[in-house]
C-alpha cells in the first residue's frame, strides 16, 4: 500500500516543483538575505502543493474517464485499482489541510518586516495555489480540460514560485528577478506541453481539450520550440552577473538544444515521455547550479 501511495505522489515531478523555490531563495541569498526556516518551510509547502496537485489530477482524470486503457503515460493509482476513489478523495483533503498549515507557518515566520497588505497577499496566494492544484482536473469547469493548464503552470511554477520565494526573504520586489522567473515558468510549461503531446490522442477522445489538442502535433512542436528558446534567452539576462561562472550554464543549454532536435524528430507519442523527464531534470539542474555557484561567488 505504501508503494501505491508513493506512485500516486509521482515523486519524479517533485524536483521540477522545487526548482523555482530553490532559485528564488538563492537569488535572495546572493543579495545577503537568508533564513533557514523560511527555506525549509518554502520547500515543504511546495512539496505539499505538488503532491496535492498530483493526487487531485489522478482523482479528476479518473472521474472523467481520461485515465483509461488507451492512455500512453504511466498508469495512475485510481485507474489501476490500487487506490480507491474514496481513499483518493480523503488523501486530497489531507494534503489540502497540510498545504494550508505549512503555508500558514511559512507566512508567519516570514511576516517580520512585511506590511499587512503583503501578508494577506501571501494568504490569498496560498489559497489560490490550493484551488489551482485541485481544479486542474477536478470539477465540471476544470481548467486543464479547457486549454488553460499552460498559463497556470507558467504563473504558479514560474512567477509565483521564484518571485514569491524571493520576496519572503527580502520583503521587496526586484524587477530583475522576473527573468529567472520567466525561465523556470517557460521550462515548466514545456514539461506540461510534452506531457500533453504524449497524451494527445487519448485526451482528444476523452474531451480533454489541452492546448496541444487545440494546436495539433505540428504546431505544438513549434510552440514547444519557442517555449524552450525564450526560456534560454531569458536565462541569459540574469546569468550575466555570474561572470565566468555563467559559462557552466552552457551544459543545460546544450541539453535543451539537443532536446529540441529530438522533439522535432519524434513521431510516436510514447517517445515524448523520456524528453519530459529530461526537461524537468534540466530545469532542476539550472536551479541547483545557480544555488551552488551563488554560494561560492
Amino acid at each position: 500500500m505504501i508503494q501505491s501511495w508513493l506512485k500516486a505522489f509521482r515523486l519524479r515531478t517533485l524536483p521540477l516543483s522545487l526548482s523555482g523555490i530553490i532559485l528564488g531563495s538563492f537569488l535572495a541569498k546572493k543579495e545577503g538575505f537568508w533564513d533557514g526556516y523560511i527555506f525549509v518551510f518554502a520547500l515543504l509547502t511546495t512539496l505539499f502543493f505538488q503532491i496535492l496537485s498530483n493526487l487531485a489530477n489522478d482523482l479528476g482524470d479518473s472521474q472523467k474517464g481520461t485515465d483509461n486503457q488507451f492512455r500512453v503515460g504511466p498508469m495512475r493509482a485510481v485507474q489501476s485499482g490500487e487506490i480507491s476513489m474514496k481513499a483518493m478523495k480523503l488523501a486530497v483533503a489531507i494534503f489540502t489541510f497540510l498545504s494550508l498549515v505549512s503555508a500558514a507557518i511559512l507566512i508567519r515566520i516570514s511576516a517580520v518586516g512585511m506590511t499587512k497588505q503583503v501578508i494577506w497577499m501571501y494568504v490569498l496566494l496560498a489559497v489560490l495555489c490550493v484551488i489551482a492544484a485541485i481544479t486542474y482536473t477536478v470539477g465540471k469547469k476544470a481548467y486543464g480540460y479547457h486549454g488553460f493548464g499552460d498559463l497556470f503552470v507558467f504563473v504558479f511554477f514560474g512567477l509565483v514560485s521564484v518571485l514569491g520565494s524571493y520576496t519572503l526573504y527580502t520583503k521587496t520586489f526586484n524587477p530583475e528577478i522576473i527573468f529567472p522567473a520567466i525561465t523556470i515558468g517557460l521550462l515548466s510549461t514545456a514539461v506540461l506541453n510534452l506531457n500533453n503531446m504524449r497524451d494527445q490522442v487519448n485526451d482528444k477522445s476523452s474531451n480533454k481539450i489541452t492546448l496541444v489538442v487545440k494546436l495539433g502535433k505540428s504546431k505544438a512542436k513549434v510552440y514547444h520550440f519557442f517555449l524552450v528558446l525564450l526560456a534560454i534567452i531569458s536565462a541569459v539576462f540574469f546569468l550575466q552577473e555570474l561572470n565566468t561562472f555563467r559559462y557552466l550554464f552552457l551544459i543545460p543549454f546544450c541539453i535543451l538544444t539537443l532536446h529540441l532536435q529530438k522533439v522535432n524528430n519524434t513521431q510516436e507519442e510514447k517517445d515524448f515521455d523520456p524528453e519530459l523527464k529530461k526537461v524537468a531534470l534540466t530545469t532542476f539542474l539550472i536551479a541547483i547550479m545557480y544555488a551552488v555557484i551563488s554560494a561560492f561567488s
